[in-house]
């Protein structure tokens, strides 16, 4: 079976036996990476088989570990959701392509307090229905809110409580309209690798300029922004709200529940939590609520987190 230098770099993390009869069974992209090492190859075949049966099994239940790129690597799907409808194979797109569909199902999300983002999910006639974060919505002495569409429209909305998302930092708005917006495609976070590319997109609050502050809220789709980046760390633990997937992109106030598309123009997951959080380790806690290590802590610091599709979809 061939390796690509990630699978290398893996089998060096998942040394799973004595180093005598070292015999290494790991996931790479989700297929089975067999490592043998030359003692492994050297016994008879009816005992290369009990070792490789038995690999299997501890590698099925063998927790995760922290591999030298940062990531949390485990072996099959641990710590992943299954995407309750398989999807089809994704079509290659261009950046430019991806880029586009970010910017028309992006749209802006206003309150009486403040403003975040969202993603257009799906169409029933003239109501559209939009995927954002709770906290965005966040506003419970005057519940009422406005959407901002890629054309600059803006439309009345109302939250949509009838679909419960747990603890999940996830919420949905409606609003109606005539014209033809687009919809996202719901991506196969099954199918999602550390380094692989991403896109982010939403409308910060705020732009900086000359050590000056300047409110974005009358700017229109001027404020729209989309940063690129890659997976970083996809925790086989998720942290507090169902945030679990790393990555590299920028993220400001303001893009919070804006869509995390991946080369295919997918969604994959929805922004919520920025880098370097001014309250340190005490912001990452686990759904458990134990801390990460100050390793993992270092690691997961420099990235921004989002909630995988996945997870939203299994209650959706």
């Amino acid at each position: 079976m061939r390796t690509t230098r990630r699978s290398r770099q893996a089998c060096k993390a998942f040394d799973l036996w004595h180093p005598r009869t070292v015999t290494l069974l790991i996931f790479s992209r989700t297929k089975l990476v067999i490592c043998p090492s030359p003692k492994f190859r050297s016994l008879p075949r009816r005992h290369r088989l009990a070792v490789a049966i038995a690999g299997l099994c501890v590698a099925i239940a063998w927790p995760s570990v922290t591999l030298e790129d940062g990531s949390i690597a485990s072996p099959g799907a641990v710590g992943r959701c299954a995407d309750p409808v398989a999807e089809s194979i994704a079509e290659s797109l261009s950046d430019g392509q991806v880029r586009e569909i970010a910017r028309q199902v992006t749209v802006r999300i206003f309150s009486d307090l403040g403003a975040g983002s969202g993603a257009i999910v799906d169409r029933d006639g003239d109501t559209y229905t939009v995927l954002t974060n709770d906290h965005v919505l966040d506003n419970e002495e005057n519940p009422a809110y406005a959407v901002m569409t890629a054309d600059g429209e803006r439309y009345d909305a109302e939250r949509l409580d009838s679909t419960d998302f747990g603890d999940l930092d996830v919420a949905v708005v409606q609003f109606r309209s005539d014209r033809p917006y687009p919809v996202v495609e719901w991506g196969d976070t099954r199918a999602i690798s550390v380094g692989d590319r991403v896109y982010a997109s939403g409308f910060p609050n705020w732009y900086f300029s000359d050590d000056s502050l300047t409110s974005t809220r009358d700017w229109g789709t001027k404020a729209y922004r989309l940063t690129t980046g890659e997976i970083g760390m996809y925790s086989a633990r998720s942290l507090e709200r169902g945030y679990q997937l790393g990555y590299t992109n920028d993220i400001q106030n303001g893009m919070s529940g804006g869509p995390v598309l991946d080369a295919s123009g997918r969604l994959i997951a929805i922004n919520g939590r920025l880098k370097y959080p001014l309250l340190g380790i005490d912001v990452f806690k686990f759904e458990d609520g134990t801390q990460p290590s100050v390793e993992l802590f270092q690691q997961m610091e420099s990235l921004s987190w989002a909630i995988p599709s996945c997870r939203i979809r299994e209650r959706f």
